[in-house]
């Protein structure tokens, strides 16, 4: 389980592709300063799994799912990549409830700077449409972001200059392909409504 509240930026040292797989390797000192094998951390949304740890970083293996449903397989070297470890049981959840399970692929649309801050605008897609909504949280490329508007199609996070800098999405251009992950809370909550699932505060509770 992680927060959003990314950590560090990292930099994509290599990615060795296989058959339907392929091992990412990350330069980084945050994420890894604590770390062994076997840990979850946080990529650009992603949760994956430390194979290794290298020197001044570590490998991770992505299977064909992960290739499928997030855009880790466009990275290359030299690539800067959000991240952020588990959060601990006993720290503060600043950001939101991310699992850093990717529901989908956005492309953004627009980048509008505004002054101080910067609307980002990326498209939605349609699997998760119902889930996002004005003023709740989504995850872009592993960052915990407030929604300032949705459409069907698309809808618009703002960013002031803290997380520009601190964050890949100070480099975001239109055409680029983010990983998209829904509030968890929201996920469960449309899936017990579409299978109807009864509740003990209709009419006829005592």
């Amino acid at each position: 389980m992680f927060t959003g509240i990314v950590e560090e930026i990292g930099t994509v040292r290599a990615v060795e592709r296989g058959h339907g797989t392929a091992r990412l390797t990350v330069d980084c000192s945050t994420v890894v300063a604590d770390a062994r094998a076997g840990d979850s951390v946080n990529v650009n949304g992603c949760c994956l799994t430390l194979t290794s740890l290298t020197t001044g970083g570590f490998t991770a293996d992505l299977m064909g799912e992960t290739l499928d449903r997030t855009a880790l397989g466009t990275l290359g070297a030299g690539a800067p990549v959000n991240l952020e470890r588990a959060v601990r049981a006993d720290g503060r959840l600043g950001g939101h409830l991310v699992q850093g399970h990717v529901d989908g692929v956005g492309e953004v649309l627009t980048v509008d700077p505004r002054g101080d801050w910067t609307l980002l605008t990326v498209s939605l897609p349609e699997a998760i449409a119902a889930l996002v909504v004005e003023k709740g949280s989504i995850t872009v490329d592993g960052t915990s972001l407030t929604i300032t508007s949705a459409d069907a199609d698309r809808f618009s996070v703002g960013l002031i200059p803290h997380t520009l800098a601190v964050t890949t999405l100070g480099g975001c251009v239109a055409g680029g392909k983010v990983n998209l992950e829904a509030d968890i809370v929201a996920k469960h909550v449309e899936r017990l409504l579409r299978a109807g699932v009864g509740t003990p505060y209709g009419s006829s509770a005592p």
